[in-house]
């Protein structure tokens, strides 16, 4: 992986960046909020039209790992037309955490989204210690009172 940006960015996941994306790893306290990329990778392959994977380098150097679920109908049998965009999993490198990389990321996928004319951006995440609700909520993110499964959906207006 050669490049000559020193600013951090998204780039996409290749043949040439997949052991790279791969390598990224959280924090041990952290492992239980967030799974591994090679679960999200996995589920990038069996969802191609709604997931987004990216991998966050700052030069040369992967720091972290954001996956963007693209227009999903949230509940198709209540309501066919909610359709949502949003965080779909965000991984930042246990070395590279407090940099602000986290942030860069959710910021660049909501330009993403407002690219594609969303109007609003979606996030769950786990509950307990070590959650990253606090993280979402001073990036503006609002707790909707849903759950998807057992975690709770935040959403900020774009």
């Amino acid at each position: 992986m050669s490049t000559t940006s020193p600013s951090p960015r998204l780039i996409p996941i290749t043949a040439d960046t997949i052991d790279a994306a791969c390598a990224i790893s959280v924090r041990p306290d952290q492992q239980h909020l967030v799974s591994p990329v090679v679960k999200s990778l996995a589920e990038a392959y069996v969802h191609p039209g709604v997931a987004w994977p990216r991998l966050i380098v700052d030069g040369d150097e992967p720091v972290g790992f954001v996956m963007a679920f693209l227009d999903i109908a949230w509940n198709p049998s209540k309501d066919p037309t909610d359709i949502r965009s949003g965080i779909w999993r965000l991984n930042i490198s246990a070395d590279h955490q407090g940099k602000g990389y986290g942030r860069f990321a959710v910021q660049a996928v909501i330009d993403e989204l407002r690219r594609r004319g969303a109007t609003r951006a979606y996030v769950t995440y786990d509950t307990g210690p070590g959650t990253p609700a606090p993280f979402y909520a001073g990036l503006g993110f609002h707790p909707t009172g849903e759950l998807s499964g057992d975690q709770p959906v935040a959403e900020l207006t774009l």
